[in-house]
């Protein structure tokens, strides 16, 4: 027995897998090399290492490796369309199979596994068996390729926000319509008109077969006429509806449901723990009664609901509604207070027994509050077209002082609070950025004893006396309507994840080293020249859409390298003086930080 090639590896291999792929043009996992074996081990301390080895000496080279799990992974050949894959049983199981010309490790949504085998009979053509603690499972793998496995719950009305309600892990969300009929309106009506056709409960014939035929009446109601295909009924603009539901996402069921009465609809929602700790965590809702935007903006009057948790925070109890003079459009809590944007006011609430009670206030900003994030006392407020506004509460004084603001107008529609100086947020022209208050700034703000300086200073640009610089900009090229940050795996990276109004999800994953920096802006030069768009238009230019880009690389023009020609890939990795195997190992662990 001859020793071919030793690796060296960070902990013992609990379980090994040679797996075998077919061969084909470009290499089928994307990389430039002849082999087609690839040698896989699941370490004791919960990492997949993967390596290739050469068909002809039995060399290993281009190792790569992935933390899976807090368990050691266990190996198991698969078949997945026909040719080999691989499951890998960690604290979750994975799945390492070949899609589109990649080699994807991807999780699954299920419970963990012990032991896994790949099964198939006449019902089941490629399915697995496995051992789930004393239980023995059989299943297929549906929609190959998916990065997110997604669970749809239909709700009443449109979802507007939601709140975590941290004891029991509820989802507490808002739901309002403008112009919409009210569920029980919708039932009545679509009952009238099924009679007055003739097709209710009274029926003709064909309804009468159908229903011998085992076809139940849930199905014929939702046959003739679903509001899901044909769109629901409209209403007058200025009719509201609106409900508060309490979800348990583990199960998908609601547990309570509020619906607002008499015209009122509701904007935003926040979870706030007074001082008075005599209710525990309380639920702020705050509602707009008759809110109309054309031909003037008017309302009848605004009101912030404070609900209280009863039956385990299965369900909500009303305490009491303060009537305010706008629309809040943004809640938070704030050192055991509520703060409130009421319009372009922003107030601090205290809880009183029958209604919420004035602490203090500031009327200095330019348009309407549409978000508020805090941090000590520091409050982040945002603008619904004037970007953000930084504050600070002093609690000697009982005064809200405005100490900076962004010198760039920017119509916001996501904020996110990332450190004690840095808020990311988004604009409807489908630009997300980053501002930061300079450092010498923040460091004189929070060095000032007596608070003088935010006080007198004189403002700069009719509005506040510093400025924040911007950090980041990038053009998505869709309206951003959320911004979260999140670590979607364990051991991965805590990245900024956006949705879009279109549906997409995207990441924004930040650098931790000058070398990855310099590699990936060289490549997303090399792939702008080598590899324009489609249509002809700039890459660069459509980035810089409505400010230049600043200090973020196109992960998406990256990732397309791939997809290249060999002799193309070839020249753009000998510029950067890499092969093409080791920049594809270099997008795979960018790629494997995130998801």
């Amino acid at each position: 027995m001859q020793v071919l090639s030793v690796q060296s590896v960070s902990s013992p291999p609990e379980s090994l897998l040679l797996l075998e792929v077919q061969a084909s043009t470009g290499g089928e996992d994307g990389a430039d090399h002849p082999a087609s074996v690839f040698l896989n081990a699941g370490l004791q301390n919960g990492v997949l290492f993967r390596t290739v080895v050469d068909m002809v000496t039995g060399q290993l080279s281009d190792t790569r490796s992935r933390f899976l799990g807090l368990r050691a992974p266990k190996l198991f050949k698969a078949i997945v369309r026909g040719r080999q894959a691989m499951l890998c049983l960690s604290s979750r199981p994975w799945l390492g199979y070949i899609h589109q010309g990649h080699f994807l490790l991807t999780p699954l949504s299920y419970e963990t596994l012990e032991f896994a085998a790949s099964f198939s009979s006449d019902q089941c053509a490629e399915g697995v068996v496995a051992v789930a603690g004393d239980a023995l499972r059989i299943f297929t793998i549906e929609r190959l390729g998916e990065t997110f496995n997604e669970t749809i719950i239909p709700l009443r009305y449109t979802p507007r926000k939601f709140v975590l309600q941290t004891r029991k892990k509820f989802l507490v969300i808002i739901e309002s319509d403008q112009g919409a009929f009210t569920a029980e309106e919708r039932e009545s009506a679509r009952k009238e008109c099924l009679e007055a056709d003739g097709v209710g409960e009274n029926g003709d014939a064909n309804n009468v077969e159908r229903m011998e035929n085992g076809v139940g009446e849930d199905e014929e109601k939702e046959d003739p006429l679903s509001d899901e295909q044909y769109g629901y009924p409209k209403a007058e603009s200025d009719k509201w509806v609106s409900c508060i539901r309490i979800l348990d996402p583990k199960s998908g069921n609601t547990t309570c449901l509020l619906e607002l009465q008499d015209n009122e609809a509701a904007f935003s929602i926040c979870t706030v723990n007074f001082h008075d700790k005599e209710y525990g965590t309380l639920l702020a809702v705050g509602t707009a009664k008759g809110l109309q935007f054309l031909p003037k903006r008017s309302l009848v009057s605004g009101y912030i609901h404070i609900y209280r948790f009863i039956e385990e925070g299965k369900s909500l109890e009303l305490l009491h509604k303060t009537q305010v003079e706008g629309v809040p459009l943004a809640l938070c809590q704030f050192q055991g207070r509520l703060l409130a944007g009421i319009g372009a006011v922003l107030r601090l609430y205290d809880l009183g027994k029958r209604r919420l009670l004035r602490k203090c206030e500031n009327k200095l900003f330019p348009n309407t509050i549409n978000s508020i994030h805090t941090y000590r006392d520091r409050i982040y407020v945002g603008d619904i077209q004037e970007s953000f506004h930084y504050c600070k509460y002093r609690r000697d004084e009982n005064q809200l002082y405005i100490f900076a603001d962004d010198s760039v107008p920017r119509w916001l529609t996501a904020s996110h609070h990332v450190d004690f100086d840095t808020m990311a947020g988004s604009d409807k022209f489908g630009n997300v950025y980053f501002v930061r208050l300079p450092q010498d700034v923040s460091d004189e703000i929070e060095e000032d004893p007596t608070g003088g300086k935010i006080k007198w200073e004189q403002g700069k640009l009719n509005g506040a006396p510093n400025k924040v610089e911007e950090i980041v900009q990038f053009h998505v090229g869709d309206v951003v309507t959320c911004l979260q940050k999140a670590s979607l795996i364990p051991g991965g990276g805590e990245c900024i994840i956006y949705g879009t109004v279109m549906g997409s999800l995207g990441a924004l994953l930040a650098f931790t080293s000058r070398e990855d920096v310099d590699f990936f802006s060289h490549l997303e030069m090399h792939m702008r020249q080598e590899h324009p768009p489609l249509c002809g238009r700039d890459h660069m230019a459509y980035r810089s859409a409505y400010f230049p880009v600043k200090d973020v690389i196109d992960g998406d023009l990256c990732e397309q390298f791939p997809t290249l020609p060999p002799d193309l890939q070839r020249k753009i990795a000998d510029e950067l003086d890499r092969t093409p195997g080791e920049i594809l190992k270099k997008l795979e662990d960018i790629r494997n930080k995130i998801i």
